[in-house]
């Protein structure tokens, strides 16, 4: 629960006009709802809710302000997660979930992972210094980012075929950048969440020490 208040974790019900109507009643516009990315417009011209029936992450940038959500679905049809489309303060390209309490634990070095609930979980355990790009392939923009309070990154993405695929995207997107990559490869497969409930968080913290170089990783694979 504390976790929960920490994050601003919370639930857009299963209605299509629930908090249109709440925020048009505090004053709100349709068109800036639809301009925040809150709400949709429908072809007939009908505004409706774009987050229905989701477990919501509030994204927060590092002066604190919400710029943003992404919204986990439960169960059926339908994206797993949908994030907040492209507004006048919101591009997921150029944002980082977490950042905005990492920084504060970083210590010259941040955790990249692939899943907000890897490092919600993470928080909890005691390791605060981890981060996930949001939902879209890394990119230069988050490098960037990070090398500003940062100088080492350790890459955790799953160890399943897309998991590798996106630890040597990231590793080509940060040459060029003054940040030193480290790589952890979790042991049996795990993900980050499994791990750090079985284990805890100083047993991954002691694994990143252990974090491959890119050269070592790149032999490893071989």
């Amino acid at each position: 629960e504390k976790t929960a208040a920490i994050y601003g974790l919370g639930y857009a019900p299963d209605s299509w006009t629930k908090l249109t109507d709440y925020l048009i009643d505090k004053g709100f516009r349709r068109e800036e709802l639809i301009i925040g990315g809150i709400s949709g417009k429908s072809q007939s011209g009908k505004v409706y809710d774009r987050f229905r029936d989701r477990l919501m992450f509030p994204i927060i940038d590092t002066r604190g302000l919400v710029l943003g959500f992404g919204g986990r679905k439960f169960e059926g049809e339908g994206a797993k997660y949908l994030n907040t489309s492209d507004t006048p303060v919101f591009n997921k390209r150029h944002n980082l979930f977490s950042l905005n309490f990492a920084k504060n634990h970083a210590n010259g070095e941040l955790i990249l992972m692939e899943g907000y609930m890897d490092v919600i979980s993470l928080y909890q355990n005691g390791v605060k210094n981890a981060i996930a790009s949001l939902g879209t392939a890394f990119t230069a923009e988050q490098a960037r980012l990070i090398s500003r309070y940062a100088g080492t990154v350790v890459l955790c993405y799953d160890t399943d075929e897309a998991g590798i695929k996106a630890t040597e995207r990231a590793i080509e997107v940060f040459e060029g950048i003054n940040v030193k990559i480290k790589i952890l490869n979790l042991p049996e497969g795990k993900d980050p969440d499994e791990f750090v409930k079985n284990r805890g968080g100083k047993a991954f913290l002691d694994l990143c020490r252990k974090a491959y170089t890119v050269g070592a990783y790149k032999l490893m694979m071989l």
